[in-house]
């Protein structure tokens, strides 16, 4: 499997394009999509679903234009409902552009299956009440979203947001993964499990042991 990093809108929110050699799903797409629109077409794959990891304007930027291109399901976690029309979500929070509306599907609770790919929902609420994060467990990677980074955390000053969930979230269900399981968050450098249960400052042994 294939994973295709494209920082992308006004926050270089990290996209993920995931694919089979014929088939492909995205996770979160934070900006102007044409250059994944020109990865697909290059590379003859067809994208047959969006995985949104948490309802964050500057994860769901190019959504609309990525469906209108590519005429795909969102998936959007239920549980970030509450932020639905707030500028965190809608956009206009720091005179930041607004989100184009978007057709959205309901996300599944524990699992979904989009065409070839098998797909484990992790709940990691914390960042915003209703963030998950997307474990593939045949390929050892997971997508955090804005739950987890290289050596930090997401913030949680954002309406909605709960520092100490999110440290639970963290310890209690991605740390509960392989330590080799790579993880690819929504902003900056991809990490792992292990690399993080070690020399994360928020919440990984080194924080534990001072």
């Amino acid at each position: 499997m294939r994973i295709t990093t494209f920082p992308l809108g006004p926050l270089g929110t990290n996209s993920y394009l995931v694919d089979n050699g014929y088939e492909a799903v995205i996770i979160d797409v934070g900006g102007d999509p044409s250059d994944v629109v020109q990865f697909l077409d290059k590379n003859y794959l067809a994208l047959k679903g969006i995985l949104i990891t948490h309802r964050h304007f500057d994860h769901l930027y190019g959504v609309h234009a990525l469906q209108k291109a590519t005429d795909v399901p969102c998936y959007v976690p239920g549980g970030d409902d509450p932020l639905r029309g707030s500028e965190s979500s809608a956009g206009g929070i720091w005179g930041m552009p607004m989100v184009e509306s978007f057709t959205e599907t309901r996300l599944p609770e524990e699992k979904i299956r989009i065409s070839t790919f098998e797909i484990r929902i992790l709940h990691t609420p914390g960042h915003t009440p209703g963030s998950v994060s997307y474990y593939f467990a045949d390929a050892g990677c997971v997508f955090t979203g804005d739950a987890l980074f290289y050596r930090s955390i997401g913030r949680t000053d954002f309406p909605l947001g709960d520092h100490q969930q999110l440290l639970e979230s963290v310890r209690k269900t991605l740390f509960t993964l392989p330590e080799e399981t790579i993880v690819y968050p929504g902003h900056g450098p991809q990490s792992s499990i292990g690399d993080e249960i070690l020399h994360n400052p928020f919440v990984g042994d080194f924080v534990c042991a001072h």
